[in-house]
């Protein structure tokens, strides 16, 4: 690369931190990601940055991945060179960003931690007495496993929005804003009502949702969390628990007892059934493991 086009890059360290504000830390990755393009640019023999198209950082790409680095971070690098570009296409240097359609290779997908039904067991045999915040957390707990509730979904219930006697809670708008109503369990149903019979010691008189604090308001996101974690910790768990180990869990399970998986993406209230499918593998993984420790082909030896 010529001094002139290297000059570039200064510009836009200077840009990143006076006109963006970016910290020194991020600056910092920035510069780290466009060396590396002016190393494949001078071996390349591309002296100026009009020189370089959309194949150029396609190759760009697939070589950074090639020499080991995980998708995620050919992300993250090309997403400082699209930037980069942008900056270029701004100060008239360029007439279009040729980053703009490149994309990294598929990151592969985390499956998400989940509890078996015996470690859900556990952790849901709360100490009964009469802390009336205990009560809530219990039947809290047990709607978050037994309706696979996101975490803003059940701070947004309101008490009319559950039904007793039809067993079901009616999720008003979900994500994407999808409204459904989801089945609710038995020891789930026995929790709410012990939290019902006490709720009115705690909650404000005007106030309508479900669950309250201390101040008998509407639960925040953050206190949900702190009050889940805390158990987890109590009841010994092994994993940290969080609002969202449950909803994996409860679809794990649904689906480990063969249940139809349309069925749990309507529970679930996700848009798209690939997105419920990621539960299938944690169901093959839980078949693997009965396979691989009962079959008589599979046993390893002593």
């Amino acid at each position: 690369m010529t001094p002139e086009a290297l000059d570039w890059i200064a510009s836009f360290r200077r840009f990143l931190r006076t006109e963006r504000r970016l910290s020194p830390h991020t600056e910092d990755g920035y510069s780290r990601e466009l060396a590396a393009l002016v190393q494949f640019c001078d071996a390349q023999e591309l002296s100026d940055w009009r020189q370089i198209d959309s194949q150029h950082l396609r190759v760009f790409a697939a070589r950074s991945h090639a020499q080991g680095l995980s998708p995620r971070s050919v992300q993250r690098r090309l997403s400082a060179v699209r930037s980069f570009f942008e900056y270029l296409v701004r100060e008239k240097v360029l007439k279009s960003n040729p980053g703009r359609d490149v994309r990294a290779p598929k990151a592969a997908r985390k499956l998400p931690r989940v509890l078996d039904a015996d470690q859900m067991a556990q952790l849901l045999q709360l100490p009964a007495g009469d802390d009336v915040l205990a009560v809530r957390d219990r039947a809290m707990m047990e709607l978050l496993y037994s309706s696979g509730l996101r975490l803003a979904e059940i701070l947004a219930l309101d008490t009319t929005h559950l039904d007793l006697v039809q067993r079901e809670v009616r999720v008003e708008a979900g994500k994407g804003g999808k409204s459904r109503i989801v089945p609710v369990g038995r020891m789930a149903l026995e929790a709410l009502n012990q939290w019902l019979a006490v709720r009115g010691s705690v909650a404000r008189s005007d106030e309508t949702a479900l669950f309250v604090g201390r101040d008998g308001r509407r639960l925040g996101p953050r206190a949900v969390q702190k009050r889940v974690a805390l158990w987890g910790r109590r009841q010994g768990s092994s994993v940290h628990v969080h609002p969202h180990l449950f909803r994996h869990s409860f679809a794990s399970h649904l689906l480990e007892s063969g249940a139809e998986l349309r069925a749990v993406q309507e529970m679930l209230g996700h848009a798209s059934l690939s997105t419920t499918q990621i539960y299938t593998h944690l169901d093959f993984q839980h078949l693997a493991r009965i396979y691989d420790a009962t079959h008589p082909r599979a046993r390893k030896k002593a």
